[in-house]
């Protein structure tokens, strides 16, 4: 009988002994990062990335720098290292400062503090460049976008009326454990508690800092067309818990609320409490202009509004179709329905449809139409349309007029409407939130 050869012994590291555990935590921090959080060095700063930072490098790593400008020196503190190929830092001291560097008007925004401003140490019209250089680093990168294409070349991002602070009529303030409200640290749970917030209206503010708010988790506040102020109590889960309303003038709340006014395109508008509105006052009317002007919509044609909300651009292009056309809005949420109803409801032409803006409910709706649309109006949440609903109403051959809130879901959307054989014809944006990084784009996709 043949002697078997001897089996291997396993060694202590092959068994994951001490030394074996040593190596495997090595390898684990070199995937997280390289242990720099907290560290300190100085960095030129580059260009402006999507998210509101700029983009630095030291020793071979990427570093997303906040609290910078393009083409500053700066001594940053990594606050994040969870990725071998890159960082976060802050910048905590200026070495050279732009030309573009102002001082922050609110003070309690900067390194390690409230994380709802971004730009809040660039003047205004350093702000919308780099807003404009994020918008078109977006649609080239993921787009697929010729950067040398005038349209996106000389984009500008347009300035609103009202200045860069007191424009924000709705916010959401977080609430600590001892019930003082607040925002949040960048990238982080924790609250720091405010006493005003210079970018919020005033009756905005004062109805809800400054107060307590025992066993809430956040509050909702709004400020309508009239002034009346609305407030809502939500649990730590976001669940509302109790709304009150208060008129200007008026020391005590009234309970319960009803639907709130708005006013834009020449008509009031009705929203439910603290439900969806474009935040910026002058927001509503640039957007619809932006939105008409490339819809083109004539008499007769049919309108597909899409994530249409209280109903805001499917009743201002509802006048262009005439009696003889249609205005169709759809929209997932019950409470934005009824305030569409009662919004479109001198408008014998326009129609709400409750029901989600996905692959299987679009099918149906374009088949219940009867007929393509000549014109769809899209303005999806921050994510974007995505390839699929993207593909399905390039399909339909509409003039598409996409509303979006984030560059990076418009890049990737662009390039699933492009692979589906649409083209960019027009672009605008504009800078309805002042002192943050995000920016509003009104794009035109046509068949190529």
């Amino acid at each position: 009988m043949a002697e078997r050869e001897p089996r291997p012994r396993r060694t202590a590291r092959a068994r994951g002994g001490p030394l074996d555990a040593t190596a495997r935590g090595a390898r684990r921090a070199a995937q997280r990062g390289s242990g720099w959080t907290g560290r300190e060095f100085d960095v030129v700063v580059g260009a402006v990335a999507h998210g509101g930072h700029c983009v630095a490098r030291h020793e071979g790593r990427v570093v997303f720098v906040r609290h910078a400008l393009p083409g500053e020196r700066v001594v940053v503190r990594v606050t994040e290292d969870r990725h071998p190929g890159y960082c976060r830092a802050d910048a905590v001291r200026v070495l050279e400062a732009s030309p573009a560097r102002i001082d922050r008007p609110c003070p309690y925004s900067g390194p390690g503090r409230c994380g709802g401003c971004d730009w809040q140490h660039a003047d205004p019209a350093e702000q919308r460049r780099l807003k404009a250089a994020v918008v078109r680093e977006q649609l080239v990168r993921l787009g697929g976008l010729d950067g040398a294409d005038p349209r996106v070349r000389d984009l500008v991002v347009e300035e609103l009326p009202g200045g860069p602070l007191r424009w924000r009529s709705r916010a959401r303030f977080a609430v600590d454990r001892s019930g003082a409200p607040g925002l949040r640290r960048h990238r982080s749970h924790d609250v720091v508690v405010l006493d005003d917030c210079p970018i919020t209206l005033e009756p905005a503010a004062r109805a809800v800092l400054g107060r307590r708010w025992p066993g809430a988790g956040a509050v909702d506040v709004a400020v309508d067309a009239a002034g009346l102020v609305t407030t809502t109590r939500l649990d730590r889960r976001g669940r509302p818990q109790s709304t009150r309303v208060l008129r200007p003038g008026a020391d005590v709340p009234e309970e319960p609320a009803g639907r709130t006014g708005r006013h834009a395109v020449g008509r009031d508008w009705e929203v439910e409490g603290t439900g969806f509105w474009q935040v910026h006052p002058a927001a509503a009317d640039a957007l619809v202009a932006a939105v008409g002007a490339f819809a083109e919509a004539r008499p007769g044609e049919t309108v597909l509004d899409l994530y249409a909300g209280a109903g805001l651009f499917g009743g201002a292009l509802a006048p262009a179709v005439g009696g003889t056309g249609r205005v169709v809005c759809v929209e997932a949420d019950a409470a934005a329905c009824a305030a569409a109803d009662a919004n479109l409801a001198d408008l014998p032409q326009a129609e709400v449809w409750q029901g989600e803006v996905d692959v299987q409910g679009l099918a149906g709706l374009l088949a219940d139409l009867g007929g393509a649309p000549h014109v769809v109006v899209l303005d999806p949440p921050r994510a974007g349309a995505g390839p699929a609903v993207s593909r399905l109403l390039a399909a339909t051959g509409a003039r598409v007029v996409y509303v979006a809130c984030d560059p990076a879901a418009l890049g990737r959307d662009v390039a699933a409407f492009a692979g589906a054989g649409y083209g960019l014809a027009g672009l605008r944006a504009v800078d309805a939130f002042p002192m943050t990084a995000h920016v509003e784009c009104v794009a035109l996709l046509v068949p190529a």
